[in-house]
């Protein structure tokens, strides 16, 4: 089967993470998340902390300015200082030499747009109605109420907007940013990673 990279996008509450983890398993292929993505930019010299610090973040008016080493090979990487925008190209970075040694899943960064180019992008989007979001918030005990589920929901999708359409100049779930789009109320995570698994053999596998 020829390299190929799932990137999954997902309003919050909505899967995702669910989704990749499950691709992930069916295809047996790595798969990365905030706390992944932070691990392997330590393996190749970042700072795990900074990673975490900027999660899906838009950059704020007042930028702080952090020194550090990255300790890459590469000499434009030796030494550098860090806001919010070469934050991110090294955030991109990581993502680029994830995606550079075989095929993985992907959720969230803006990776869609980072692995644009990549011949093997399969880019997703996993959306559905708050109310549905917030039950699964409420579940998994990230809130205490329903209206606090609510208010978690929207903070972050807008959170997660911004900072998207900030740095790709692209709107942040709009359908034809992406492959597919599946709204997790409608269709179970096993259904959706089944079918997404299949087009994924259909298109990879006779390469």
């Amino acid at each position: 089967m020829s390299p190929f990279v799932i990137v999954i996008g997902r309003q919050y509450g909505a899967g995702g993470r669910s989704l990749g983890k499950k691709l992930a398993e069916i295809l047996e292929i790595p798969y990365y998340d905030k706390e992944l993505l932070s691990e392997s930019a330590d393996a190749l010299g970042f700072s795990k902390e900074l990673f975490m610090k900027a999660d899906e973040k838009k950059p704020s008016l007042f930028r702080s300015f952090l020194s550090f080493n990255y300790g890459s090979p590469s000499a434009a990487f030796s030494s550098y200082v860090i806001s919010d925008d070469n934050l991110y190209h090294a955030q991109s970075h990581v993502i680029k030499s994830i995606a550079e040694k075989g095929s993985c899943i992907i959720v969230g960064r803006t990776a869609d747009y980072v692995l644009r180019h990549h011949p093997g992008l399969i880019s997703v989007f996993v959306h559905a109605p708050i109310e549905h979001r917030a039950k699964s918030i409420l579940e998994r005990g990230e809130a205490d109420t329903e209206s606090a589920a609510l208010e978690k929901a929207r903070k972050l999708d807008k959170s997660r907007e911004s900072y998207y359409n900030f740095f790709t100049n692209r709107n942040w779930g709009r359908a034809d940013n992406y492959h597919l789009s599946f709204d997790s109320s409608f269709t179970s995570v096993d259904d959706m990673a089944n079918f997404i698994a299949s087009q994924i053999k259909q298109k990879f596998g006779n390469r």
